[in-house]
């Protein structure tokens, strides 16, 4: 939302200028570590490195439109990506929506749950805490943010 105030705001005398300095100066976590990608690489010999689903949350590919950045960032540090189908599907838990419509969302989650494990990995990474909160009330694999999993890599790696 905090990227779309400029385009929002463009019509406002009083706060055009400032709210388009604010959506672009906003970033997301995997932009700013985009910048950083031949640093990751270093990590891709820590011993962390295990296979993994990711989840691409709606926040970030629909609302942000931020495809592949996580994905890469992901590799780049050593992890091996486990294929997911309809990854472009949302979990179900969309902000409020698994409270409000908990039947859907959980179909939702059980279809998203089944093309994350298809994969068999170990764990499953994404990029919202609501996502990861919703997706680990429906299976045994831990579900962890992806940024939790490079710290852990980097600090392999500075032992």
């Amino acid at each position: 939302m905090v990227k779309d105030y400029g385009w929002l705001l463009r019509s406002d005398t009083a706060y055009s200028e400032k709210a388009a300095r604010v959506a672009a100066a906003t970033k997301d976590i995997s932009e700013i570590l985009g910048a950083e990608r031949d640093a990751l690489k270093s990590l891709a010999a820590a011993p962390a490195a295990r296979r993994i689903a990711y989840h691409p949350p709606c926040t970030l590919q629909h609302g942000q439109r931020l495809t592949g950045g996580v994905e890469a960032l992901l590799m780049d540090a050593g992890f091996e990506l486990a294929p997911v189908a309809e990854k472009h599907l949302c979990c179900g838990s969309a902000g409020t929506y698994s409270i409000l419509q908990p039947e859907i969302a959980d179909q939702l989650k059980a279809r998203k749950l089944g093309n994350l494990q298809a994969g068999q990995p170990e764990l499953i990474a994404t990029a919202n805490i609501g996502c990861l909160t919703h997706l680990q009330s429906g299976t045994g694999i831990p579900v962890r943010h992806w940024v939790e999993l490079l710290d852990e890599a980097l600090e392999k790696t500075q032992s």
